[in-house]
């Protein structure tokens, strides 16, 4: 891959920061909350469907929130198994931006231009200097926690998963529906700690491919 230039650097790392800073808030949902025991069946049959279902698409807006910086691009996230491919745009298809991803290998195009890197987190580290837990952003915008790490999870009185805390992060589920017969958020809200990095899906549509499991 060419080198990059320094006015090249600063337009990619532009888009590069609105992008990953969604793996990165919470408005608490003002519903109630309880307690649930996890061996409820209501919980481990959803939970069980999402976590096997390994080819989906979501589409809708992403508004993003650092410091004093806002940008809302809309998105369009494709997952099969382990590969997926992420569109964001503007209005107009203004900066049109494309990540792919496969194991070992994350791909971002924009204006022609490519960065790869081994694996998303890489790719901001290398370009930002951030750490940031950029895997997770697949199973919480699913209303999944991450594997690998204890997670605090609330539910509401109608005990649908309204709330997950995990490594310092607290994501937010509302407006809950039922697409594909499995109930997922239209809107998403993800707040970083120290409450300078927020996020926010919103208008969320759904497909699931339930039949490929």
């Amino acid at each position: 891959m060419r080198s990059l230039s320094a006015l090249y650097k600063s337009k990619i790392n532009y888009f590069v920061s609105k992008f990953f800073l969604l793996v990165l808030g919470i408005i608490l949902s003002k519903c109630s909350t309880t307690t649930i025991d996890l061996s409820d069946h209501n919980w481990q049959d959803q939970r069980a469907l999402l976590e096997k279902t390994s080819a989906w698409q979501l589409r809708g807006r992403v508004n993003v929130r650092y410091q004093n910086e806002s940008y809302t691009p809309r998105i369009q996230w494709q997952q099969q198994g382990d590969n997926y491919r992420i569109r964001l745009w503007g209005t107009f298809n203004a900066g049109n931006t494309v990540i792919t991803g496969e194991p070992k290998l994350v791909t971002m195009e924009h204006d022609g231009d490519s960065i790869t890197a081994n694996t998303p987190e890489e790719l901001v580290l290398d370009n930002l200097g951030y750490e940031l837990p950029i895997s997770y952003l697949e199973f919480w915008v699913r209303s999944l926690p991450a594997p690998g790490s204890d997670a605090e999870l609330e539910f509401s009185v109608q005990k649908h998963l309204s709330t997950i805390k995990q490594d310092g992060w607290e994501i937010a589920y509302l407006d809950l529906r039922r697409f594909d017969g499995v109930i997922l958020p239209r809107r998403v809200e993800i707040t970083g700690p120290g409450n300078d990095i927020r996020l926010r899906f919103v208008g969320l549509s759904w497909t699931l491919n339930t039949d490929e499991n």
